[in-house]
């Protein structure tokens, strides 16, 4: 029987994370569900994976500190290469610009692009020694149309989306594809908190949120043999947003 491939979800604990998490292990994939502060969430995703049939384990560290980022990947990849990449972590710091502090930009800014620098570089000649592997960033519709009071996470996104470009282009004849995916507005508490359902109905021409199995189901298939093709993409997932 072939070893499952290996698929590391960073941010796995989030509400958005664990449902990927569940669907890659549910298509077959072996998943390390990563978390930092949230690790014990991040283990009962792993245990909710391991109860349903799947194989899961966890990988507890900080995508900031490249140092730490950098040991703990040679300790996972000492079992394998990592075939399947989905970069899930990110924070929000909002406000408005003018009164923005310097450590809420850079706090941002640091996670979501250096952390993708941090996850992603370390685990490429690996995977091109493969010939074959999918990248996936989970970026925001802030990324692609601006948001007030974001300035910071737009920056960070619109940066994702250059960067996954422009690493898609170097990958492509290595069998390994990179897209991000940009959700709208997604089920979650902090949705729950900062939308009430009239709001919902104005701002979305579905009138409703999507669901984190939707999104998850998007970054299944971009991982997919079938999605072999595609690669430099930034795919909407928003309800007709933009």
């Amino acid at each position: 029987m072939m070893a499952k491939k290996r698929a590391l979800v960073t941010g796995g604990s989030g509400e958005i994370g664990a449902a990927i998490c569940e669907r890659l292990a549910a298509d077959g994939y072996a998943v390390i569900v990563h978390a930092y502060r949230h690790s014990e969430s991040a283990k009962r995703v792993a245990e909710k994976v391991i109860a349903g049939g799947g194989a899961a384990t966890v990988a507890t560290f900080d995508i900031v500190d490249g140092v730490a980022t950098g040991q703990a990947l040679q300790t996972l990849l000492a079992d394998g290469p990592i075939q399947v990449l989905v970069n899930n972590a990110g924070i929000h710091e909002d406000a408005p610009m003018a009164g923005m502090t310097a450590t809420q930009w850079m706090k941002v800014v640091d996670l979501s692009l250096n952390g993708f620098f941090h996850v992603t570089q370390p685990l490429l000649l690996p995977m091109i020694g493969t010939r074959w592997g999918r990248i996936v960033s989970i970026s925001s519709l802030a990324g692609v149309t601006g948001n007030r009071g974001q300035t910071n996470y737009a920056a960070a996104k619109a940066g994702l989306h250059g960067a996954s470009k422009s690493l898609a282009i170097e990958l492509a004849s290595r069998g390994i594809t990179v897209n991000v995916v940009a959700p709208g507005l997604i089920e979650s508490s902090a949705t729950r908190q900062s939308f009430k359902p009239e709001q919902v109905d104005a701002m979305v021409p579905m009138k409703r949120v999507g669901t984190p199995e939707e999104v998850a189901a998007l970054v299944s298939f971009l991982v997919s043999e079938q999605a072999g093709y595609i690669t430099g993409q930034v795919i909407g997932i928003n309800g007709g947003m933009a």
